[in-house]
């Protein structure tokens, strides 16, 4: 079997593969600080639930946005694993993609996985919407290549400034609201956030298509893509494991090398 990680700003997910079929996934918060010695008693636990063992992994990869976490990641892995994990972004690991950016060295691993799967799943040009601790926005040409794309402030990160800036805000959790008008402060809160969000996605993906002068395929994902779905017809697919898909692919490419 093999060990998915994908360490992102906010939360790092663990996944394991049985070859195409996803065994399970969990999700922890992201701190650079925590040991291999702790990630291994949290994740024994989770597989065991799941009636999964530690012991028949065989393999591991990871895309990771956060340097402080990467040595704990992979000693937990050689470690406790057994094995050697595939980074992606280390020098001699094929992606798959090309990044057809001006300093390609700079994409975000989490990126380029979200760009493989995206292709292999979807095909022709696409837009993956990406709805993390920054919402991102990644143009895939029809050949699978990365061309660029838009980074802008995650929900999270836009609700927790303005309960940050203005006093008399409350802290309010996101959902869908009804009408887009609200009748006291926390609705008001509450649709501004989100349809200012949805505002936000179908404006940028109007414009990408526009500036690509091509229909383009929608793909949401990210651990707050759900909430999206059915919210507006700009968003073709909600695929929330999308990158781990990516990393399996990754995987296997280099795997069988």
């Amino acid at each position: 079997m093999l060990l998915a990680i994908n360490a992102n700003n906010t939360n790092t997910v663990f996944a394991v593969w049985d070859r195409a079929e996803l065994k399970g996934s969990w999700r922890t918060a992201t701190e650079g600080k925590r040991t291999a010695d702790e990630y291994v008693v949290w994740l024994d636990h989770l597989l065991s639930l799941e009636g999964l063992a530690r012991g028949d992994v065989d393999g591991a990869v990871i895309a990771s946005v956060v340097p402080d976490v990467n040595f704990n990641l992979v000693t937990l892995c050689r470690r406790y694993c057994r094995t050697d994990p595939l980074v992606v972004g280390e020098k001699g690991v094929a992606v798959g993609a090309n990044a057809l950016v001006d300093r390609p060295a700079e994409v975000g691993a989490d990126r380029l996985v979200n760009t493989v799967a995206a292709h292999d799943r979807y095909q022709g040009p696409l837009i993956v919407v990406d709805f993390g601790t920054a919402t991102t926005f990644d143009v895939v040409d029809r050949d699978g290549n990365y061309c660029g794309g838009v980074i802008a402030p995650g929900i999270n990160l836009s609700l927790h400034a303005l309960e940050m800036a203005a006093a008399k805000l409350p802290s309010v959790r996101i959902r869908r609201t009804e009408r887009v008008i609200g009748k006291d402060t926390v609705s008001c809160m509450q649709s501004g956030i989100y349809w200012g969000y949805i505002g936000l996605v179908e404006g940028l993906v109007k414009r990408i298509q526009a500036e690509r002068g091509e229909r383009m395929c929608v793909i949401a994902t990210g651990g707050l893509s759900p909430l999206f779905s059915g919210a507006t017809e700009i968003i073709d697919h909600v695929d929330p494991d999308l990158n781990l898909w990516g990393l399996h692919l990754i995987y296997c490419l280099n795997h069988n090398k």
